[in-house]
């Protein structure tokens, strides 16, 4: 198994290749300092605390081993996908009954802070359309499924140490809905230093900044250790449908479930066709004779531009994956998964460089039989992760309907608007009062909007606009403004000036 390292880490790594008698000697010294850790853990949780860190050793002992040998990627291996690697959704069968509903649970990915965004507290408890959170969705979603088909479909939400007391508080509301709703924390990892290559911990309890959640490729581990999969074959579940929860398009789509079963698929990954907004989205190929999950981190420095190109890599992972319980259940028995490891580098608040040991749900796929993807429509990919997404959701384009996002028939092209906002939109508590409402945007092409700006009510957006306030200047869109192919700049503050027509003309 090989080891990938992400570029950044790359860029600032200086320790060489660990050595066979070095790397028995930081094995050891690693085992000694969870064992002290799992000592210092309350007792009442100490044995799943133990298993925790049980999986860490196995995993850190594989990353050193992985660094050793420094096994690189055979570039000229790799393959893209043929036709019954990926198939297209539109060759799937039709529906005709919801049998199959009853033995499928549906999982969230619900780990994320939103940080990037400025979320304190679960990223899922944002509002993101109409006044519903994504959770609020996502309960919608299910809860149709099962009063429209007499079904018990289950959620499930898989949580972090970050955002396990958030989701537990907010999922009380939902209590007297048809749903059965089921929470699990993955696991909690600790931070190893860059230099010594060990744990940054010394007592369980120590600060959340010297721990981690280890990615969504923690499902598989974290299903057996809280015996979430056993319970849910006891139920007599067989498919588990995972996506992460801003994910606002990923709705359980029975014709995927029904070719799941048709074709005795194990796994199943759904992929979209690649934009320029994708490029760094992990993509299927086949390496090995066997298909692989590739994430940009494991991409040699020297073929980064190959990956992006849409000319070899023409779809990417939605993170939309289907899975046959009794087939992992299966595999975990087996002796589990050894998942690609992505490296990701991170600094402390004071400067000290640690390292976080992650794996991806995505790359279990050459772990089951018959696995392959799925190219779903661009519709089943609706991330919210910026501030210029949330624009998008939160406009006239999107109508909700049962928890779920329908694109307005008045969108001529099927396609959404690019809409890129500047850093004084990059957190949500900066993005909110910028708007006193969201503009429409029905014939937006595309939106630039940098610097100190203001949008009123009532305005409209068409075409490509761009609006840029200079730095130490202010410009207000004012109510009722339409602009339509414009580029707006300077310093205006258009609500107090005489204004004839709803259409602003660059003379002005």
């Amino acid at each position: 198994m090989a080891l990938f390292e992400t570029a950044s880490f790359r860029r600032f790594r200086r320790r060489k290749a660990v050595r066979p008698n070095e790397r028995s000697a930081l094995a050891k010294s690693t085992q000694s300092d969870l064992s002290r850790l799992v000592r210092t853990s309350d007792p009442a949780v100490r044995k799943a605390f133990d298993v925790e860190m049980q999986s860490f050793s196995k995993l850190h002992a594989r990353y050193l081993a992985e660094k050793e040998t420094r096994e690189k990627l055979d570039w000229d291996c790799i393959k893209s996908p043929n036709d019954k690697q990926v198939i297209p959704y539109s060759h799937l069968p039709q529906i005709t009954g919801p049998e199959a509903l009853s033995k499928l649970a549906v999982l969230k990915v619900n780990g994320g802070l939103g940080t990037s965004m400025g979320i304190s507290g679960a990223k899922s408890a944002l509002e993101v359309k109409d006044g519903m959170t994504f959770l609020d969705l996502i309960v919608q979603q299910v809860e149709h499924l099962n009063t429209t088909h007499k079904v018990d479909v289950p959620l499930i939400l898989m949580t972090s140490f970050n955002t396990h007391d958030d989701t537990l508080r907010i999922i009380k509301k939902y209590v007297s809905q048809r749903i059965s709703i089921t929470t699990f924390n993955q696991s909690r990892y600790p931070r190893i230093w860059k230099e010594t290559l060990q744990p940054c911990p010394k007592h369980a309890s120590d600060d959340k900044k010297h721990w981690y959640p280890p990615g969504h490729g923690d499902l598989y581990e974290s299903l057996v250790h809280t015996g979430v999969l056993d319970r849910l074959l006891a139920e007599g579940k067989e498919y588990l449908f995972v996506s992460n929860s801003d994910n606002l398009g990923a709705v359980v789509d029975q014709r995927i479930l029904q070719h799941m079963i048709d074709s005795d698929a194990e796994f199943l990954m759904e992929v979209t066709d690649k934009t320029k907004a994708d490029v760094k989205g992990g993509t299927l190929i086949e390496y090995d004779s066997s298909m692989r999950l590739l994430e940009i981190a494991q991409v040699p420095p020297d073929h980064v531009d190959d990956f992006k190109s849409v000319r070899k890599f023409k779809i990417f992972n939605t993170n939309n994956l289907w899975i046959n319980l009794k087939a992992l259940k299966r595999i975990m028995n087996g002796g589990g998964m050894d998942l690609d490891i992505i490296v990701n580098p991170k600094m402390t608040d004071n400067g000290q460089a640690v390292i976080q040991l992650e794996t991806a749900a995505g790359a279990a796929i050459k772990h089951f039989n018959n696995a392959h993807g799925i190219n779903v429509p661009r519709s089943r990919f609706l991330p919210v992760k910026s501030c210029s997404d949330l624009l998008l959701i939160r406009s006239d384009i999107y109508s909700l309907q049962n928890g779920r996002l329908d694109m307005s028939e008045s969108r001529m092209f099927g396609i959404v608007p690019v809409i890129k906002l500047g850093d004084h939109f990059k957190k949500i508590t900066d993005f909110q009062p910028r708007f006193k409402k969201i503009p429409d945007i029905i014939d937006l092409d595309h939106l630039t909007v940098t610097g100190d700006v203001h949008f009123g009510r009532g305005v409209t957006l068409r075409g490509t606009v761009i609006v840029v306030a200079n730095e130490g200047q202010r410009i207000d869109i004012p109510d009722g403004c339409v602009l339509e192919n414009r580029l707006v700049s300077g310093n205006l503050n258009m609500t107090v000036r005489p204004f004839k027509s709803p259409y602003f003309n660059l003379a002005d």
